[in-house]
């Protein structure tokens, strides 16, 4: 996932405005360019920090957003988005790119999004997730419709649990291992 998020950093970026300045060297001046602005680097906690990383790398002087927002599955089965906690720098007239490696139903990314979009007068959002479902991506698209969306292949099957198939499997779980408790 890191490498991935490298990879849709180096994308994203191709579309940023760009400024030129003059760098010296031991030997000389040479002219390049660098970004007009650096953007907010944007995860849902814990899945996304790979993804994240991936991204940071990149856009190694990003600020930084961390949002904790996860389902809590209900004895029926079915679930509810909780969102818990958000940390973030002012995101008025700044580029935002949020990244979930998983966007299944889409409504965790949905949650998040809208309540930065209310706060913040945010210039360009960005959403970048690995594999999307067709679901999730037709939710994504209707309730954020401003926003860039970057994914790396979209599965067709979603479950009656919501999860994509074939998909990668849990993201939070692969990299940090299989969560045994949860609080809430």
């Amino acid at each position: 996932l890191e490498r991935l998020g490298e990879i849709f950093a180096y994308e994203i970026s191709k579309t940023m405005a760009y400024k030129p300045v003059e760098v010296e060297t031991p030997l000389g001046v040479a002219k390049t360019h660098l970004l007009m602005e650096q953007p907010v680097l944007a995860t849902i906690l814990r899945a996304g920090l790979p993804f994240h990383q991936g991204l940071l790398n990149v856009f190694d002087h990003a600020d930084n957003t961390f949002i904790a927002a996860y389902r809590h599955t209900k004895k029926s089965g079915e679930f509810e988005i909780h969102k818990e906690y958000v940390n973030t720098p002012n995101l008025d007239n700044r580029t935002v790119i949020i990244v979930d490696p998983m966007l299944a139903t889409g409504k965790s990314l949905v949650l998040c999004c809208k309540d930065l979009l209310a706060e913040y007068d945010i210039k360009e959002l960005h959403i970048v997730a690995a594999i999307a479902s067709e679901e999730g991506l037709n939710h994504v698209q209707a309730f954020v419709p401003t926003a860039h969306i970057w994914v790396g292949d979209v599965d067709h099957e979603l479950t009656s649990k919501a999860y994509i198939v074939p998909g990668l499997g849990d993201a939070g779980d692969l990299a940090y291992g299989v969560k045994h408790h949860q609080c809430g």
